[in-house]
């Protein structure tokens, strides 16, 4: 018999029903007020075709009483939040939202929620994984939920155009959606001449304004055909397809500017597969892997890879290699290490940290290439803090030291300028020391041909 207790903290909101951990397994409950529409939606096979279409996450029905019915969703090894999302990542996000909503009027129901966290990545592409997001749809009725797909992805997706992916950070200020009126007054003035952006963004805004806070400009609208609610979604749709970043980074051609020669890349490639071999890992994450080149190194000997990097130009790379090689076992994502994503949300758990994810995770093996000098350096983190931040999550950890000679790290020491001497704990001696104290050192080997040694430890 299935004990209905640790309801998960992200789905208290919805009165047709929530999550809750059945020991490991992750299970949903659905209460009686939502039963017509679940049958409805089973009967007439609109959940068939978005599973067989990957569009929706599979479920089982594992229980069905007068009381509740429950649910058992595929599992997710990991989820990702829409602000650790790439732009393309974020685009598809979106897109993926239409296409559903599209289909569900086409059958008789609506999305009755738009939220970008009703979304997230698994086997290289966005998925949609809250299965009782739907409503019957009434004759003449507006999308209720139009307002939340500007707020949660149109509004930051216009916003990333004209300001850079980093808008998406706003998103752990605002889990409701950025604030029309905010995003509306972030846009130039020549946006207002867009036959897109201005009546789904400055319309908008300018409506609320003339109306009480407690007012839903959607609502507002008594009545709209079904082909006009079509129209409107394939204009976003079409819009949003169409939409690029340009934004240059120090990270995007990363791999042709590096120190290392061709010999020496595949030294450390070989010696990098060499040591996760005999580990027989499941899971794995590189922490700052750029586009994923190192992970890939791997790829055939672990069931799952997380692939994050602070830069969503690499990000994206990555993601179109993903895609395009239909790479299903790696996942990428948007992670600043001095920064990582905090719990935010009601009581700060409605969307769990970063930290709190990787720990239930639980990567076999965790990959910091090229990465210290950046947490040291840069980010002034002694070895200490940045070993106890590994530790959190990691059993076995392959971390690349770039000496002192390293051309990265002379050029970061260059910026420290009258400060330098501060940094002349920056050596082999203390990164050893300091990672001792969390980690027992395994093995330890200098790459050929560079400034750069290689350490695998366990942890303690």
């Amino acid at each position: 018999m299935i004990k209905i207790n640790n309801t998960h903290e992200a789905s208290f909101r919805d009165p047709s029903g929530y999550m809750f951990h059945d020991d490991e397994t992750l299970r949903r409950v659905i209460n009686p007020i939502y039963f017509p529409q679940y049958q409805k939606l089973k009967e007439s096979g609109v959940f068939k075709t978005l599973i067989k279409n990957k569009l929706l996450i599979p479920h089982e029905e594992t229980s069905v009483s007068e009381a509740r019915i429950i649910i058992t969703p595929e599992k997710i090894p990991f989820i990702t939040n829409p602000y650790e999302w790439g732009f393309e990542q974020y685009k598809q996000a979106a897109l993926l939202t239409l296409k559903i909503q599209k289909y569900a009027l086409s059958k008789g129901f609506i999305l009755k929620d738009a939220s970008a966290y009703n979304v997230t990545f698994y086997k290289g592409k966005p998925i949609f994984i809250d299965t009782l997001s739907f409503d019957f749809y009434e004759e003449g009725t507006p999308w209720r939920a139009y307002k939340q797909f500007i707020t949660h992805f149109f509004g930051p997706l216009i916003l990333a155009k004209y300001h850079g992916s980093e808008v998406f950070n706003m998103l752990e200020a605002y889990i409701d959606g950025i604030p029309v009126k905010m995003i509306s007054s972030m846009l130039p003035s020549k946006t207002k001449l867009s036959s897109v952006i201005y009546p789904n963004i400055h319309l908008l805004a300018k409506m609320e304004s003339k109306h009480s806070e407690d007012y839903k400009a959607e609502t507002k609208i008594a009545k709209l055909s079904k082909k006009a609610q079509n129209n409107i979604i394939e204009s976003l749709y079409n819009y949003i397809s169409k939409l690029t970043l340009k934004e240059s980074s120090e990270w995007g051609n990363y791999y042709t500017k590096t120190n290392y020669n061709e010999g020496a890349f595949k030294t450390k490639k070989d010696l990098i597969r060499n040591w996760v071999q005999p580990l027989n890992a499941e899971k794995l994450i590189d922490v700052g892997g750029n586009d994923g080149t190192f992970a890939r190194t791997v790829q055939d000997l672990v069931k799952h890879i997380i692939v994050t990097d602070i830069d969503s130009n690499a990000v994206d790379f990555n993601l179109k290699q993903i895609q395009e090689n239909k790479e299903e076992n790696m996942l990428p994502f948007v992670c600043d290490v001095l920064q990582p994503a905090p719990g935010i949300g009601f009581n700060n758990t409605e969307r769990k940290s970063l930290i709190n994810r990787l720990k239930d995770y639980a990567p076999d093996v965790t990959m910091a290439l090229a990465l210290i000098h950046h947490i040291t350096l840069s980010g002034n983190v002694p070895f200490e803090k940045s070993a106890e931040f590994f530790s959190k999550f990691s059993k076995n950890l392959i971390i690349e030291f770039p000496k002192r000679e390293d051309s990265w790290v002379e050029s970061l020491l260059v910026r420290k300028r009258e400060f330098i001497n501060h940094f002349d704990f920056y050596n082999q001696e203390e990164f050893e020391t300091g990672y001792g104290k969390y980690f027992v050192l395994t093995k330890k080997e200098e790459v050929a041909g560079t400034k750069r040694v290689m350490y695998f430890y366990s942890k303690k």
